[in-house]
């Protein structure tokens, strides 16, 4: 499996949120089979997003698709950190 993992701080949860959902059918085309979002604890302006592909070509293809759509996303600040990681060892 193939995670992006990709961090960044937003101007607001809910504008973030409904930005988010409205790529639901985007990323059913690139190929995202799950993904989960997070927060840190001390910090309501940050999201941590892990999606997860079959393999890094999908998740590199969807990559260059956001890093269009960041160009005029409301809810972003500043350029969004992303790491293609690939699992080497899984428990459970």
């Amino acid at each position: 499996m193939t995670t992006l993992h990709i961090e960044h701080a937003i101007t607001g949860l809910d504008l973030w949120r409904a930005g988010f959902a409205a790529g639901a059918s985007l990323r059913q085309r690139h190929g995202v089979r799950s993904f989960e979002v997070r927060q840190p604890v001390d910090d309501p302006a940050y999201v941590v997003i892990d999606l997860t592909f079959d393999d890094v070509p999908a998740a590199e293809g969807f990559l260059v698709e956001l890093h269009q759509i960041w160009q005029t996303a409301p809810a972003l600040l500043g350029t969004p950190l992303t790491k293609i990681l690939e699992s080497i060892d899984t428990a459970g």
